[in-house]
């Protein structure tokens, strides 16, 4: 699974998840719910870029 950056430098990494929003680990970038936002600065999913 890919990681994603956001612009502000937090990085999704879907083998870590979001433990503080309840996104467990193994939960791929696409499959976050559609009203998810970057812990760290609140931008949208719409934001992030692969790290591919």
């Amino acid at each position: 699974m890919k990681k994603y950056e956001c612009p502000c430098a937090y990085v999704y990494d879907p083998e870590i998840g979001d433990p503080d929003n309840n996104i467990p680990p193994g939960t791929a970038f696409e499959d976050l719910p559609e009203d998810w936002v970057c812990p760290k600065c609140d931008s949208e999913k719409d934001f992030f870029e692969s790290l591919d």
